[in-house]
Protein backbone atom coordinates (compact mmCIF):
# COMPACT_ATOMS: atom_id res chain seq x y z
CA UNK A 1 0.00 0.00 0.00
CA UNK A 2 1.63 3.31 -1.31
CA UNK A 3 0.58 5.43 1.27
CA UNK A 4 3.10 6.97 2.90
CA UNK A 5 5.00 9.94 2.06
CA UNK A 6 8.08 8.30 0.89
CA UNK A 7 6.86 7.90 -2.33
CA UNK A 8 6.83 11.82 -2.65
CA UNK A 9 10.09 12.40 -0.82
CA UNK A 10 12.12 9.70 -2.36
CA UNK A 11 13.17 8.40 -5.83
CA UNK A 12 13.00 4.62 -6.78
CA UNK A 13 16.30 4.28 -5.20
CA UNK A 14 16.40 6.02 -1.84
CA UNK A 15 13.07 3.77 -1.27
CA UNK A 16 14.93 0.91 -0.14
CA UNK A 17 17.66 2.49 1.68
CA UNK A 18 17.27 3.88 5.41
CA UNK A 19 13.69 2.91 5.47
CA UNK A 20 13.19 -0.28 6.28
CA UNK A 21 16.69 -1.02 7.15
CA UNK A 22 17.41 -2.84 10.69
CA UNK A 23 21.33 -1.83 10.30
CA UNK A 24 23.15 0.68 12.78
CA UNK A 25 23.56 3.23 9.54
CA UNK A 26 19.92 2.77 8.74
CA UNK A 27 19.03 3.56 12.16
CA UNK A 28 21.38 6.70 12.64
CA UNK A 29 19.52 7.70 8.43
CA UNK A 30 16.27 7.43 9.54
CA UNK A 31 16.58 9.23 13.25
CA UNK A 32 18.94 12.40 11.02
CA UNK A 33 15.89 12.63 8.28
CA UNK A 34 13.34 12.73 11.24
CA UNK A 35 14.96 15.57 12.93
CA UNK A 36 15.93 17.56 9.94
CA UNK A 37 11.96 16.79 9.01
CA UNK A 38 11.27 18.54 12.36
CA UNK A 39 13.13 21.38 11.97
CA UNK A 40 10.67 23.70 9.71
CA UNK A 41 7.55 22.42 12.05
CA UNK A 42 10.27 23.76 14.85
CA UNK A 43 10.38 26.93 13.08
CA UNK A 44 6.42 27.53 12.37
CA UNK A 45 5.90 26.94 15.62
CA UNK A 46 8.46 29.67 16.99
CA UNK A 47 7.18 32.12 14.75
CA UNK A 48 3.53 31.12 16.13
CA UNK A 49 4.52 31.98 19.24
CA UNK A 50 6.27 35.69 18.56
CA UNK A 51 3.39 36.39 16.69
CA UNK A 52 0.76 36.18 19.25
CA UNK A 53 3.17 37.81 21.69
CA UNK A 54 3.78 40.74 19.47
CA UNK A 55 0.24 40.75 17.86
CA UNK A 56 -2.35 39.53 20.89
CA UNK A 57 -1.16 42.26 24.01
CA UNK A 58 0.21 40.19 26.72
CA UNK A 59 -1.17 42.98 28.67
CA UNK A 60 -4.98 42.53 27.71
CA UNK A 61 -7.25 41.28 30.43
CA UNK A 62 -9.57 37.94 30.51
CA UNK A 63 -12.47 37.66 28.89
CA UNK A 64 -15.89 36.25 29.98
CA UNK A 65 -15.14 32.54 29.67
CA UNK A 66 -11.54 32.83 30.45
CA UNK A 67 -12.67 34.49 33.73
CA UNK A 68 -14.51 31.31 34.75
CA UNK A 69 -11.78 29.13 33.78
CA UNK A 70 -9.30 31.03 35.82
CA UNK A 71 -10.90 31.60 38.66
CA UNK A 72 -11.70 28.29 39.31
CA UNK A 73 -7.85 27.81 40.76
CA UNK A 74 -6.78 30.93 41.59
CA UNK A 75 -6.25 31.96 45.79
CA UNK A 76 -6.90 36.05 44.79
CA UNK A 77 -10.61 35.57 43.24
CA UNK A 78 -13.66 33.67 43.92
CA UNK A 79 -14.69 31.11 41.48
CA UNK A 80 -16.86 32.08 39.33
CA UNK A 81 -20.18 30.05 38.39
CA UNK A 82 -19.08 27.03 36.40
CA UNK A 83 -21.98 25.61 34.02
CA UNK A 84 -22.66 22.39 32.30
CA UNK A 85 -21.36 22.77 29.15
CA UNK A 86 -17.78 23.59 30.98
CA UNK A 87 -14.87 21.02 31.70
CA UNK A 88 -11.88 21.33 34.03
CA UNK A 89 -8.96 21.17 31.23
CA UNK A 90 -8.93 24.43 30.77
CA UNK A 91 -8.25 25.20 34.74
CA UNK A 92 -5.38 22.22 34.94
CA UNK A 93 -3.96 24.04 32.50
CA UNK A 94 -3.71 27.36 33.45
CA UNK A 95 -3.07 25.85 37.35
CA UNK A 96 0.66 25.93 37.00
CA UNK A 97 0.20 29.58 36.41
CA UNK A 98 -3.33 31.05 37.87
CA UNK A 99 -2.62 29.41 41.13
CA UNK A 100 0.00 31.57 42.33
CA UNK A 101 0.18 34.50 40.20
CA UNK A 102 -2.65 37.46 39.48
CA UNK A 103 -0.30 38.39 36.70
CA UNK A 104 -2.39 38.44 33.04
CA UNK A 105 0.68 38.65 31.50
CA UNK A 106 2.36 35.85 32.80
CA UNK A 107 -0.56 33.95 32.16
CA UNK A 108 -0.73 34.68 28.52
CA UNK A 109 3.30 34.28 27.42
CA UNK A 110 3.38 30.94 29.56
CA UNK A 111 0.08 29.87 27.05
CA UNK A 112 1.83 31.48 23.63
CA UNK A 113 4.81 29.22 24.47
CA UNK A 114 2.76 26.50 25.41
CA UNK A 115 0.17 26.47 22.15
CA UNK A 116 3.76 26.69 20.13
CA UNK A 117 4.74 23.36 21.42
CA UNK A 118 1.26 22.19 21.12
CA UNK A 119 1.39 23.27 17.25
CA UNK A 120 4.84 21.38 17.00
CA UNK A 121 3.75 17.95 18.88
CA UNK A 122 0.45 18.34 16.89
CA UNK A 123 2.09 18.17 13.63
CA UNK A 124 5.20 16.13 14.58
CA UNK A 125 2.46 13.10 14.89
CA UNK A 126 1.81 13.33 11.61
CA UNK A 127 5.62 12.52 10.39
CA UNK A 128 5.85 9.82 7.69
CA UNK A 129 2.42 10.77 6.87
CA UNK A 130 2.45 13.95 4.85
CA UNK A 131 6.35 15.35 3.56
CA UNK A 132 8.03 17.79 6.21
CA UNK A 133 6.97 20.70 3.86
CA UNK A 134 3.38 19.84 3.66
CA UNK A 135 3.39 19.66 7.34
CA UNK A 136 5.29 22.86 7.35
CA UNK A 137 2.75 24.26 4.95
CA UNK A 138 -0.18 23.23 7.01
CA UNK A 139 1.54 24.62 10.37
CA UNK A 140 1.92 27.76 9.03
CA UNK A 141 -1.74 27.85 7.49
CA UNK A 142 -3.26 27.29 11.12
CA UNK A 143 -1.00 29.24 12.42
CA UNK A 144 -1.84 32.23 10.56
CA UNK A 145 -5.70 32.75 10.82
CA UNK A 146 -6.70 35.40 13.32
CA UNK A 147 -8.86 32.72 15.44
CA UNK A 148 -5.18 30.67 15.90
CA UNK A 149 -3.62 33.62 16.74
CA UNK A 150 -6.47 34.96 18.99
CA UNK A 151 -6.63 31.95 21.31
CA UNK A 152 -3.78 30.83 21.24
CA UNK A 153 -2.51 32.82 24.18
CA UNK A 154 -5.72 33.04 25.64
CA UNK A 155 -7.74 30.25 28.52
CA UNK A 156 -9.83 28.78 26.18
CA UNK A 157 -10.43 24.89 25.24
CA UNK A 158 -10.91 24.36 21.63
CA UNK A 159 -7.45 25.13 20.35
CA UNK A 160 -6.62 22.47 22.69
CA UNK A 161 -9.04 20.37 21.26
CA UNK A 162 -7.73 20.94 17.68
CA UNK A 163 -3.99 19.96 19.01
CA UNK A 164 -5.60 16.64 20.98
CA UNK A 165 -7.10 16.17 17.22
CA UNK A 166 -4.14 16.25 15.36
CA UNK A 167 -2.28 14.30 18.00
CA UNK A 168 -5.15 11.74 18.20
CA UNK A 169 -5.51 11.21 14.20
CA UNK A 170 -1.73 11.50 13.53
CA UNK A 171 -0.78 8.81 15.95
CA UNK A 172 -4.08 6.32 14.99
CA UNK A 173 -2.85 6.23 11.32
CA UNK A 174 0.88 5.69 12.36
CA UNK A 175 -0.24 2.99 14.27
CA UNK A 176 -2.43 1.62 11.48
CA UNK A 177 0.98 2.40 9.16
CA UNK A 178 -1.05 4.50 6.85
CA UNK A 179 2.64 5.96 6.17
CA UNK A 180 5.29 3.84 4.15
CA UNK A 181 7.75 3.93 6.52
CA UNK A 182 6.27 5.33 9.23
CA UNK A 183 7.09 4.21 13.03
CA UNK A 184 4.25 3.02 14.98
CA UNK A 185 6.09 2.74 17.90
CA UNK A 186 5.06 4.47 20.80
CA UNK A 187 1.83 5.63 18.41
CA UNK A 188 -1.14 4.03 21.11
CA UNK A 189 0.35 5.67 23.73
CA UNK A 190 0.03 9.20 21.71
CA UNK A 191 -3.46 8.19 20.12
CA UNK A 192 -4.32 8.11 24.19
CA UNK A 193 -2.67 11.19 25.26
CA UNK A 194 -4.09 13.43 22.52
CA UNK A 195 -7.73 11.72 22.96
CA UNK A 196 -7.15 12.13 26.53
CA UNK A 197 -6.42 15.81 25.78
CA UNK A 198 -9.20 16.64 23.83
CA UNK A 199 -11.75 14.66 26.64
CA UNK A 200 -10.00 16.92 29.25
CA UNK A 201 -11.05 20.17 27.44
CA UNK A 202 -14.32 19.74 25.52
CA UNK A 203 -16.01 15.79 26.16
CA UNK A 204 -18.46 16.23 23.18
CA UNK A 205 -16.18 17.51 20.68
CA UNK A 206 -13.55 14.98 21.68
CA UNK A 207 -16.13 12.21 20.84
CA UNK A 208 -17.14 14.32 17.39
CA UNK A 209 -13.70 13.80 16.33
CA UNK A 210 -13.13 10.43 17.25
CA UNK A 211 -15.99 9.14 15.40
CA UNK A 212 -14.48 8.26 12.58
CA UNK A 213 -11.39 6.90 13.59
CA UNK A 214 -13.22 4.27 16.13
CA UNK A 215 -15.41 2.80 12.75
CA UNK A 216 -11.57 2.87 10.75
CA UNK A 217 -9.97 0.86 14.37
CA UNK A 218 -13.22 -1.19 14.11
CA UNK A 219 -12.65 -2.34 10.70
CA UNK A 220 -9.02 -2.95 10.93
CA UNK A 221 -9.70 -4.71 14.20
CA UNK A 222 -6.39 -3.32 15.82
CA UNK A 223 -7.66 -4.08 19.09
CA UNK A 224 -4.85 -2.07 20.82
CA UNK A 225 -5.45 0.62 19.50
CA UNK A 226 -9.13 0.70 20.33
CA UNK A 227 -8.33 0.05 23.77
CA UNK A 228 -5.81 3.32 23.75
CA UNK A 229 -8.21 5.31 21.69
CA UNK A 230 -11.16 4.55 24.25
CA UNK A 231 -9.21 4.60 27.79
CA UNK A 232 -8.18 8.06 26.48
CA UNK A 233 -11.58 8.73 25.98
CA UNK A 234 -12.48 7.94 29.22
CA UNK A 235 -9.50 9.09 31.36
CA UNK A 236 -9.93 12.61 29.67
CA UNK A 237 -13.65 12.65 30.29
CA UNK A 238 -13.90 10.92 33.63
CA UNK A 239 -14.24 14.10 35.70
CA UNK A 240 -16.97 15.58 33.80
CA UNK A 241 -18.68 12.62 34.05
CA UNK A 242 -18.06 12.29 37.89
CA UNK A 243 -19.33 16.31 38.19
CA UNK A 244 -22.82 14.88 36.11
CA UNK A 245 -23.65 12.18 38.62
CA UNK A 246 -22.17 13.98 41.63
CA UNK A 247 -24.23 17.88 40.83
CA UNK A 248 -26.56 17.24 37.98
CA UNK A 249 -28.40 13.34 38.86
CA UNK A 250 -26.39 11.91 36.12
CA UNK A 251 -24.86 12.20 32.73
CA UNK A 252 -28.46 12.82 31.15
CA UNK A 253 -29.48 15.28 32.94
CA UNK A 254 -25.72 17.26 32.53
CA UNK A 255 -25.95 16.37 28.56
CA UNK A 256 -29.46 18.01 28.87
CA UNK A 257 -28.85 20.69 30.76
CA UNK A 258 -25.57 21.44 28.45
CA UNK A 259 -28.02 21.45 25.22
CA UNK A 260 -30.26 23.91 26.72
CA UNK A 261 -27.81 26.38 27.49
CA UNK A 262 -26.37 26.04 23.93
CA UNK A 263 -29.68 26.81 23.00
CA UNK A 264 -31.03 23.97 22.15
CA UNK A 265 -29.14 21.21 20.00
CA UNK A 266 -31.27 20.42 16.90
CA UNK A 267 -31.14 21.09 13.22
CA UNK A 268 -30.04 24.82 13.08
CA UNK A 269 -28.18 25.68 9.70
CA UNK A 270 -24.94 27.45 10.99
CA UNK A 271 -23.42 28.38 7.94
CA UNK A 272 -24.30 31.60 7.89
CA UNK A 273 -23.59 32.57 11.26
CA UNK A 274 -20.14 31.49 11.39
CA UNK A 275 -19.50 33.61 8.44
CA UNK A 276 -20.61 36.43 10.21
CA UNK A 277 -18.34 35.55 12.81
CA UNK A 278 -15.06 35.56 10.63
CA UNK A 279 -15.15 39.35 11.15
CA UNK A 280 -13.47 39.16 14.16
CA UNK A 281 -16.86 38.38 16.70
CA UNK A 282 -15.62 36.55 19.54
CA UNK A 283 -19.72 35.15 20.37
CA UNK A 284 -22.57 35.24 17.54
CA UNK A 285 -25.42 34.72 19.98
CA UNK A 286 -28.34 36.19 18.41
CA UNK A 287 -26.10 36.17 14.76
CA UNK A 288 -27.49 39.41 13.17
CA UNK A 289 -26.29 41.85 11.18
CA UNK A 290 -24.37 42.38 7.99
CA UNK A 291 -22.12 39.64 6.54
CA UNK A 292 -17.86 41.09 6.64
CA UNK A 293 -16.44 41.87 2.89
CA UNK A 294 -16.26 39.13 1.02
CA UNK A 295 -12.69 39.20 1.11
CA UNK A 296 -13.17 38.40 4.71
CA UNK A 297 -14.98 34.98 3.77
CA UNK A 298 -13.39 34.10 0.29
CA UNK A 299 -11.31 32.03 2.57
CA UNK A 300 -13.74 29.87 4.10
CA UNK A 301 -15.53 29.01 1.36
CA UNK A 302 -12.17 27.89 -0.98
CA UNK A 303 -11.18 26.25 2.68
CA UNK A 304 -13.32 22.94 1.32
CA UNK A 305 -12.49 23.16 -2.12
CA UNK A 306 -8.89 23.01 -1.19
CA UNK A 307 -9.57 20.14 1.18
CA UNK A 308 -11.48 18.56 -1.55
CA UNK A 309 -8.43 19.18 -3.98
CA UNK A 310 -5.72 17.50 -1.52
CA UNK A 311 -8.25 14.17 -1.47
CA UNK A 312 -8.24 13.73 -5.18
CA UNK A 313 -4.88 14.59 -5.11
CA UNK A 314 -4.24 11.77 -2.43
CA UNK A 315 -6.36 9.03 -4.12
CA UNK A 316 -3.91 9.55 -7.42
CA UNK A 317 -0.85 9.41 -5.46
CA UNK A 318 -2.05 6.14 -3.60
CA UNK A 319 -1.68 7.63 -0.04
CA UNK A 320 -5.45 8.40 0.29
CA UNK A 321 -5.72 6.82 4.03
CA UNK A 322 -4.12 9.55 6.07
CA UNK A 323 -6.16 12.12 3.62
CA UNK A 324 -9.26 10.97 4.07
CA UNK A 325 -9.23 10.30 7.29
CA UNK A 326 -8.07 13.45 8.56
CA UNK A 327 -11.18 15.13 6.71
CA UNK A 328 -13.62 12.70 7.96
CA UNK A 329 -12.64 14.25 11.21
CA UNK A 330 -12.61 17.89 10.20
CA UNK A 331 -16.00 16.63 9.04
CA UNK A 332 -17.74 15.17 12.14
CA UNK A 333 -15.85 17.80 14.48
CA UNK A 334 -18.00 20.85 12.59
CA UNK A 335 -20.80 19.15 11.80
CA UNK A 336 -22.38 20.21 15.19
CA UNK A 337 -21.15 23.56 15.44
CA UNK A 338 -22.27 23.90 11.28
CA UNK A 339 -25.73 22.32 11.81
CA UNK A 340 -26.61 21.37 15.25
CA UNK A 341 -26.60 24.92 17.19
CA UNK A 342 -28.44 28.20 16.45
CA UNK A 343 -25.69 30.21 17.16
CA UNK A 344 -21.43 30.66 16.12
CA UNK A 345 -18.31 31.60 17.38
CA UNK A 346 -14.91 30.83 14.89
CA UNK A 347 -13.17 29.51 17.51
CA UNK A 348 -15.54 26.39 17.46
CA UNK A 349 -14.33 25.03 14.16
CA UNK A 350 -10.79 25.53 15.53
CA UNK A 351 -10.34 21.59 15.49
CA UNK A 352 -11.98 21.46 11.74
CA UNK A 353 -9.54 23.91 10.75
CA UNK A 354 -6.54 21.78 12.29
CA UNK A 355 -7.26 19.34 10.06
CA UNK A 356 -7.92 20.43 6.97
CA UNK A 357 -4.75 22.40 7.20
CA UNK A 358 -3.23 18.88 6.21
CA UNK A 359 -5.04 18.14 3.05
CA UNK A 360 -5.06 22.20 2.33
CA UNK A 361 -1.46 21.94 2.53
CA UNK A 362 -1.30 19.18 0.14
CA UNK A 363 -2.92 20.77 -2.66
CA UNK A 364 -1.45 23.97 -2.32
CA UNK A 365 1.72 22.21 -3.14
CA UNK A 366 0.61 20.23 -6.14
CA UNK A 367 -0.70 23.35 -7.62
CA UNK A 368 2.65 25.08 -7.24
CA UNK A 369 4.47 21.89 -8.36
CA UNK A 370 2.40 20.25 -11.15
CA UNK A 371 1.38 21.28 -14.71
CA UNK A 372 3.99 22.53 -17.92
CA UNK A 373 6.95 23.87 -17.04
CA UNK A 374 6.01 27.24 -18.57
CA UNK A 375 3.22 27.38 -16.31
CA UNK A 376 4.28 26.41 -12.89
CA UNK A 377 6.02 30.00 -12.60
CA UNK A 378 2.93 31.79 -13.14
CA UNK A 379 0.98 28.78 -10.92
CA UNK A 380 3.58 29.38 -8.06
CA UNK A 381 3.11 33.66 -8.15
CA UNK A 382 -0.32 33.05 -8.05
CA UNK A 383 -0.23 31.10 -5.29
CA UNK A 384 2.14 33.43 -3.57
CA UNK A 385 -0.10 36.08 -4.02
CA UNK A 386 -3.13 34.52 -2.97
CA UNK A 387 -1.15 33.32 0.42
CA UNK A 388 -0.39 37.23 0.85
CA UNK A 389 -3.40 38.42 0.29
CA UNK A 390 -4.91 35.87 2.91
CA UNK A 391 -2.31 36.98 5.41
CA UNK A 392 -3.16 40.38 5.02
CA UNK A 393 -6.71 39.54 5.61
CA UNK A 394 -5.96 37.54 8.61
CA UNK A 395 -4.07 40.07 10.68
CA UNK A 396 -6.49 43.00 9.52
CA UNK A 397 -8.75 40.80 11.39
CA UNK A 398 -6.81 39.94 14.22
CA UNK A 399 -5.55 43.62 14.54
CA UNK A 400 -9.31 44.92 15.19
CA UNK A 401 -10.36 42.05 17.08
CA UNK A 402 -7.77 42.59 19.58
CA UNK A 403 -8.26 46.42 19.76
CA UNK A 404 -11.95 45.67 20.56
CA UNK A 405 -11.36 43.29 23.38
CA UNK A 406 -8.62 45.20 25.01
CA UNK A 407 -11.29 48.48 25.06
CA UNK A 408 -14.31 45.88 26.45
CA UNK A 409 -12.15 44.84 29.30
CA UNK A 410 -10.90 47.96 30.24
CA UNK A 411 -14.38 49.23 30.60
CA UNK A 412 -14.85 46.36 32.88
CA UNK A 413 -12.07 47.45 34.57
CA UNK A 414 -13.36 50.94 34.67
CA UNK A 415 -16.09 49.90 36.49
CA UNK A 416 -14.11 48.07 38.90
CA UNK A 417 -11.98 50.92 40.33
CA UNK A 418 -15.90 52.84 40.18
CA UNK A 419 -17.53 50.06 42.23
CA UNK A 420 -14.24 50.15 44.68
CA UNK A 421 -14.85 54.05 44.78
CA UNK A 422 -18.12 53.32 45.72
CA UNK A 423 -17.24 50.93 49.17
CA UNK A 424 -17.91 47.75 46.90
CA UNK A 425 -14.14 46.16 47.89
CA UNK A 426 -13.97 41.85 48.58
CA UNK A 427 -15.33 40.36 50.13
CA UNK A 428 -17.98 41.64 47.93
CA UNK A 429 -21.10 40.19 45.33
CA UNK A 430 -21.72 41.68 42.27
CA UNK A 431 -25.09 41.18 40.10
CA UNK A 432 -26.82 41.49 37.34
CA UNK A 433 -25.32 42.73 34.01
CA UNK A 434 -22.12 41.47 32.89
CA UNK A 435 -21.67 39.97 36.39
CA UNK A 436 -19.31 37.49 35.75
CA UNK A 437 -16.28 39.89 34.45
CA UNK A 438 -17.17 42.73 36.57
CA UNK A 439 -16.82 41.18 39.28
CA UNK A 440 -13.96 39.59 38.80
CA UNK A 441 -11.98 42.79 37.88
CA UNK A 442 -13.71 43.75 41.39
CA UNK A 443 -12.48 40.66 43.12
CA UNK A 444 -16.33 40.24 44.29
CA UNK A 445 -18.56 36.76 44.14
CA UNK A 446 -20.79 37.29 41.46
CA UNK A 447 -24.62 36.24 40.92
CA UNK A 448 -27.40 35.40 39.03
CA UNK A 449 -30.79 34.76 39.80
CA UNK A 450 -31.69 33.41 36.53
CA UNK A 451 -30.34 32.71 33.05
CA UNK A 452 -27.39 30.23 31.92
CA UNK A 453 -25.06 30.84 35.01
CA UNK A 454 -28.08 31.35 37.56
CA UNK A 455 -26.43 30.05 41.07
CA UNK A 456 -28.59 32.49 43.90
CA UNK A 457 -32.02 33.90 44.94
CA UNK A 458 -32.76 37.37 45.07
CA UNK A 459 -33.90 36.37 49.06
CA UNK A 460 -29.90 35.18 49.25
CA UNK A 461 -28.78 38.54 47.86
CA UNK A 462 -30.62 40.76 50.29
CA UNK A 463 -29.45 38.71 53.21
CA UNK A 464 -25.80 38.98 51.90
CA UNK A 465 -26.59 42.48 51.62
CA UNK A 466 -26.79 42.56 55.31
CA UNK A 467 -23.06 41.28 56.02
CA UNK A 468 -20.91 42.19 52.51
CA UNK A 469 -21.03 44.91 50.08
CA UNK A 470 -23.67 43.91 46.88
CA UNK A 471 -23.69 46.01 43.54
CA UNK A 472 -26.62 45.20 40.83
CA UNK A 473 -25.62 46.30 37.63
CA UNK A 474 -28.17 47.08 35.37
CA UNK A 475 -27.52 46.95 31.02
CA UNK A 476 -28.50 49.73 28.50
CA UNK A 477 -32.33 49.72 28.44
CA UNK A 478 -32.99 47.24 31.20
CA UNK A 479 -34.87 48.00 34.58
CA UNK A 480 -33.28 47.11 38.17
CA UNK A 481 -34.53 43.72 39.37
CA UNK A 482 -36.82 44.48 42.79
CA UNK A 483 -34.96 44.01 45.43
CA UNK A 484 -32.19 46.97 44.19
CA UNK A 485 -34.42 49.43 43.44
CA UNK A 486 -34.15 51.37 46.40
CA UNK A 487 -30.71 51.08 46.36
CA UNK A 488 -28.34 54.13 45.61
CA UNK A 489 -27.93 54.46 41.87
CA UNK A 490 -24.73 55.73 40.07
CA UNK A 491 -23.64 55.46 36.35
CA UNK A 492 -20.85 54.14 35.14
CA UNK A 493 -19.84 53.71 30.99
CA UNK A 494 -22.97 52.61 29.98
CA UNK A 495 -24.46 50.84 33.24
CA UNK A 496 -26.53 51.65 36.01
CA UNK A 497 -24.96 50.61 39.27
CA UNK A 498 -26.69 50.03 42.47
CA UNK A 499 -24.89 49.69 46.06
CA UNK A 500 -26.87 47.86 48.78
CA UNK A 501 -26.83 50.05 51.95
CA UNK A 502 -24.60 49.21 54.60
CA UNK A 503 -26.06 46.43 56.78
Amino acid sequence: MADGSNAILVGGRGRGRGVGGDGEGAGRSGTSRRLRGGRPIAVVAAVFVLAQLVFVHPSMGLGWDEIVYVSQVTSHHPAAFFSAPRSRGVPLLVAPVASWSASTELLRVYLAVLSGLGLYLGLRAWQGLFPARVLATAGAFLATLWVTLFYGPQAMPNYWVAIGALVTVGCALRALGAGRGCSGRGAPAGVAAGAALMALMRPTDAVWVAGPLLVLVLVRRHWPLLLALAGGLAAGAGEWVVEAYAWYGGLGERLSRASEIQGGLGWNLALDDQMRSLGGRGLCRPCTGAMPHPVVTLWWLLLPVLAVLGAVVAVRARRATATLVALASAVTAAAPYLFLIGYAAPRFLQPAYALLALPVADALWHLVKTGRDRWRPVTATLVALAAAGHLAVQFSVLVGTVDRNVASREDWARVAGELHRLGVRPPCLVTGHESIPVGYYTGCSSGATGGNNENTTAAEIVDTARRIPVAALTGPGGTPPAYARDWAAHRVTDLEIRVAPPG
